[in-house]
């Protein structure tokens, strides 16, 4: 089955570039284009795709409050956003992450790597550029003003999903932490998504930015 993208960016050029890059791959099916948050956001309610490549700066409703919409809805809950931006230590895309985004992308992507990363967050069991991630979380994280209250839903973790979490927010995947922890990765995708489910976060980019926020995971201290 075919990972279906819509493609939401102010720029004709930027989403015929995307769309070109995209359709080659066999396995991967753009479901639409959008040029602003409004309109993504009527694509999505209608067409329902897997994953959207949203620009953050759009004219009208930008996407980071189309991003906190998406993530919002339960009934888009299996709709999965990638901020497009043109550079990585944006204030923007930390915001878009907290807000529910599942990863971000330059816009000067190589071709194959915007066809890996689209599927990577079809399929959610990978953090998506884990190393720029999670230095773009613990630099924002970090900063004063930042802190936030730990939540209350970590002291229902088991000990070993406390060690999956971390694990998780190093940028390991189901397949990376299965053998780390000398387990099956179905065990490790178990476990995964119970700590989801605890948390009510939405995807892993989520438990990363949980991880930092409580004080679980040390910016430094979860290097690969």
């Amino acid at each position: 089955m075919s990972v279906r993208v819509l493609i939401a960016d102010d720029q004709t050029l930027v989403r015929s570039g995307f769309r070109v890059l995209l359709e080659r791959a066999e396995d991967i099916e753009v479901a639409g284009e959008a040029a602003d948050g409004a309109e993504a956001l009527r694509r999505v309610r209608s067409d329902r795709p897997d994953v959207v490549l949203m620009d953050i700066r759009m004219p009208g409703v930008d996407g980071l409050e189309a991003t906190r919409q998406i993530a919002s809805d339960p009934a888009l809950a299996g709709v999965r956003v990638v901020m497009l931006t043109t550079f990585d230590l944006d204030e923007y895309v930390f915001d878009a992450l907290h807000a529910g985004a599942s990863g971000f992308l330059l816009k000067d992507v190589e071709p194959d790597d915007l066809r890996t990363a689209v599927r990577v967050v079809a399929a959610g069991d990978a953090l998506l550029s884990p190393r720029v991630t999670r230095r773009l979380i613990a630099e924002f994280v970090l900063r004063p003003g930042r802190e936030r209250p730990v939540p209350e839903e970590l002291d229902e973790l088991t000990e070993r999903e406390r060690e999956v979490l971390a694990l998780v927010a190093a940028g390991l995947s189901n397949d990376e932490i299965a053998q780390r922890l000398v387990i099956s990765p179905a065990t490790a995708k178990t476990h995964v998504s119970r700590i989801l489910l605890k948390l009510g976060a939405r995807d892993r980019a989520q438990l990363v930015m949980l991880a930092y926020e409580s004080g679980l995971v040390r910016a430094g201290s979860a290097a690969r």
